[in-house]
């Protein structure tokens, strides 16, 4: 009765005028169409990562939050260089003290080597010489590495952004304390998504054989094709599926941690299909407007099937192959 019902109110949808345009149709008919084994998905980056501290201070700028696009390279926060200042300092004076030392010791070297030669100093005071100007050169190059590691530190001190992409999450604020390691915030690149799902292990040799898939965003009609799959070599002993990778070409409008469904290509068949946009469907009514060769549409309660690629549904029961059937169900109703 409640079928009955919903077929009357929409058999009484007004009528349009006569000389309207004709209604856009489809033929109903078989085609040898993919078949797909469907499950979910999770949308997953790519590249996603959380830059962590190098160095401590206190966090003195920032300068994008969560949902900020970044660009390679801009700043994303400053950490205070105040402690890596007076280390450089302290590095800088005890090189420009080595060097003088360094030289010192070269000058005394020359001199020995020049008494040397005119055998007036012996042959322990050269090389006792010659063993201290080898040493302060020693400290003179410890002593630069040391500067620059220390200058290094201090760079480390600007937190850059390893490549353009999106921050997902902020864990500090102004005026927090940073220590080596300490996550300071997560960004991903959002041109690099994928879809990952598990296969159960019956189902695995098929999808790598067809090595062709399709993701379906909620509450859309379209089909996205992948880009490519991974399987990765090994199964989870618990639930004896397999993971794979979708790869996306043209992942705009996609969030890591959404779902989306998965339709995994596993052979061929023939089905009797209509388009998908030109099914109605009203609480537990889903039914066509089958359109006669005078131009007439008629609405009709049909039993669908699968979703397919290339926006097609299967007909189970209600049409038959050679009909004609509405692409838009609603001006097909105002026509009448």
């Amino acid at each position: 009765m409640k079928l009955l019902h919903a077929l009357a109110l929409l058999v009484s949808l007004p009528v349009a005028g006569v000389g309207a345009a004709p209604l856009a149709t489809a033929m109903v008919g078989y085609r040898n169409v993919e078949r797909t084994y469907d499950t979910v998905a999770t949308i997953e980056a790519e590249h996603q990562s959380t830059v962590s501290a190098e160095t401590s201070g206190r966090i003195t700028a920032i300068n994008f939050r969560a949902g900020d696009s970044v660009h390679q390279g801009q700043v994303i926060m400053r950490i205070d260089t105040s402690v890596a200042d007076q280390q450089m300092a302290a590095a800088s004076a005890h090189l420009h003290e080595a060097q003088v030392q360094e030289q010192n010791a070269r000058d005394q070297f020359q001199r020995i080597a020049h008494l040397l030669g005119q055998h007036f100093v012996a042959q322990a005071q050269y090389d006792q010489a010659q063993a201290d100007l080898r040493s302060a050169q020693a400290r003179v190059r410890s002593l630069q590495a040391s500067l620059a590691a220390t200058s290094t530190t201090r760079g480390f001190a600007t937190i850059v952004a390893p490549y353009s992409g999106v921050m997902s999450q902020l864990l500090v604020e102004v005026g927090d304390m940073a220590a080596p390691g300490t996550p300071l915030a997560v960004g991903f690149d959002p041109q690099q998504l994928r879809a990952t799902s598990q296969l159960p292990q019956s189902r695995v040799a098929l999808v790598r054989s067809a090595g062709k898939a399709y993701i379906e965003i909620d509450g859309t009609t379209r089909w996205l094709p992948c880009d490519g799959m991974t399987l990765l070599p090994a199964a989870d002993p618990k639930s004896h599926t397999t993971e794979v990778r979708l790869h996306l070409a043209h992942p705009a409008g996609l969030l890591p941690g959404q779902l989306v469904n998965a339709h995994f290509v596993i052979g061929s068949q023939r089905r009797l299909v209509i388009p998908r946009q030109s099914a109605l469907q009203r609480s537990e009514l889903t039914a066509v407007y089958v359109v006669d060769g005078q131009g007439h549409a008629e609405l009709r309660q049909v039993r669908l099937g699968q979703v397919l690629a290339d926006g097609l549904v299967e007909v189970l029961s209600g049409l038959q192959p050679g009909e004609k059937v509405a692409l838009d169900p609603i001006a097909a109703g105002q026509r009448g």
